[in-house]
């Protein structure tokens, strides 16, 4: 089973909250880790911008990325979301079969 872990940007705390409960509570994560605050420095519609937001960690199943991806559309207040994965190479074996169990229904 090919695991891994989503990254996502949010505009505070709370949303990475919300976020972050729901997609664990349908199990499309295993888990959810908050970055509270973040300072991102970016390129948006022609401008460099300087923000304070929070991150969002997320381990999960490869097979449920793209419904992660399309869930956090829906709940995000970004017009257009960070949300990248990558796969998780190696790790406690343990830890990797509780993710594959929790992300099962």
């Amino acid at each position: 089973m090919e695991l891994r872990t989503i990254y996502i940007t949010t505009k505070n705390e709370e949303e990475s909250l919300r976020i972050g409960e729901a997609l664990v509570t349908e199990r499309l994560a295993a888990c959810a880790n908050i970055l509270p605050k973040i300072k991102s420095i970016y390129r948006w519609q022609g401008r460099i911008e300087k923000d304070e937001e929070s991150g969002l960690l997320l381990k999960t199943r490869a097979d449920t990325v793209e419904r992660l991806i399309a869930r956090v559309k829906e709940m995000h207040g970004y017009t257009v979301p960070c949300v990248v994965s990558w796969k998780i190479e190696e790790g406690n074996p343990d830890y990797l079969d509780w993710i594959e169990k929790e992300t099962s229904k």
